[in-house]
C-alpha cells in the first residue's frame, strides 16, 4: 500500500501540474478585465471592470463576454484550488521517504537476496494481488455526475470522494462496487475492504438519502439480504448516513477505519 500511495500522489502531482498549465494557456486567451455580479430583486446584474476604466453594466448584447468573463472567473478559483492541492502534493512528496521497507528486497545485490528470506508487511501481497483482480462494476448513466476520487475512480457523490480518500490515506486495501452474489441476487457494495490483519473482506454501505422513503425502503431489502448471507452489522458490515441537512461527517469514517482495522 506504502508504494502504491506513493505512486498515486506522483500522478497526481503530474496531473495538477498538467492542469494549471492547461488553464494558465487558457487565461491567456480569455479578454482582460473581470465581471462584477449584483442582485436586486431576485435577478442578477453583470458588470464589466478593469484597472483602466470604470465599471459599466453589460447586457444582453454583451452575452459572449459575460460568457468569457464567467468561464475566466471560474478558471481563477479552479487554478487557485490547483496551486494550493500542488503545494500540499509537493510537501507530501518531500517527506515521504525514498526507500519503503518492502522495496528493500528488491534494491539488494543479487548476491544477497539469494541468501535472505524476503518480509511481507502483514498480509500486503494479499491484499494487492486482491485490489488488482478484475472485476466489472456497477454501471453509470449517460447523464449522471461526474466525481472522482484521487486515485482516479469515479463514485456517485462527494461523499463518496471523501469515503474512497480517507480509506486510500488511511492505508485500507478496498474496492468500490465490486459485485457478490447473494441468494442468486447481484449487488454491488459501495466499499469492500479488506482487513490485512486477518483477510477478512468488511464491506461498507455509504446511505447518502436517508430522508427519501423509497431509498428506505431499498435499504432494508440490501441488509436483509446481507444477514442472509451471514455479513452482520458490526462484524463484516459498516455503514454511514446522510440526509439534505445532515452530510457526512468525515470524523464518523475515521471512528469506522480506528475500529474495524486497528
Amino acid at each position: 500500500m506504502a508504494k502504491a500511495v506513493r505512486n498515486v500522489l506522483r500522478d497526481r502531482y503530474d496531473l495538477i501540474t498538467k492542469t494549471i498549465e492547461n488553464i494558465e494557456k487558457k487565461l491567456k486567451a480569455l479578454p482582460a478585465g473581470w465581471i462584477n455580479i449584483r442582485h436586486q430583486n431576485g435577478k442578477a446584474y453583470y458588470y464589466y471592470a478593469n484597472a483602466k476604466s470604470k465599471e459599466r453594466f453589460l447586457t444582453i448584447k454583451d452575452k459572449e463576454l459575460i460568457k468569457q468573463l464567467l468561464q475566466k472567473r471560474y478558471l481563477k478559483e479552479v487554478l487557485k484550488a490547483a496551486k494550493n492541492e500542488l503545494l500540499a502534493l509537493s510537501k507530501m512528496l518531500n517527506i515521504y521517504p525514498a526507500d519503503l521497507p518492502e522495496e528493500m528486497f528488491e534494491k539488494l545485490p543479487e548476491e544477497l537476496r539469494s541468501g535472505v528470506e524476503p518480509i511481507i508487511l502483514g498480509n500486503e501481497q494479499d491484499a494487492r494481488e486482491w485490489m488488482e483482480e478484475p472485476y466489472v462494476g456497477k454501471p453509470f448513466k449517460d447523464d449522471a455526475p461526474v466525481y472522482m476520487t484521487i486515485k482516479g475512480e469515479r463514485v456517485r457523490s462527494k461523499s463518496e470522494v471523501m469515503l474512497a480518500d480517507r480509506l486510500f490515506f488511511r492505508g485500507v486495501p478496498y474496492k468500490y462496487e465490486c459485485p457478490i452474489m447473494i441468494d442468486g441476487v447481484v449487488i454491488h457494495p459501495d466499499f469492500s475492504m479488506k482487513r490485512m490483519s486477518d483477510n477478512k473482506i468488511i464491506y461498507h454501505e455509504h446511505c447518502g438519502k436517508m430522508d427519501d422513503p423509497e431509498y428506505y425502503s431499498d435499504l432494508v431489502e440490501r441488509i436483509n439480504l446481507y444477514n442472509q448471507a451471514g455479513i452482520m452489522q458490526g462484524d463484516r458490515l459498516t455503514f454511514s448516513f446522510e440526509t439534505s441537512d445532515k452530510p457526512l461527517d468525515i470524523r464518523v469514517i475515521d471512528r469506522l477505519i480506528d475500529e474495524f482495522f486497528k
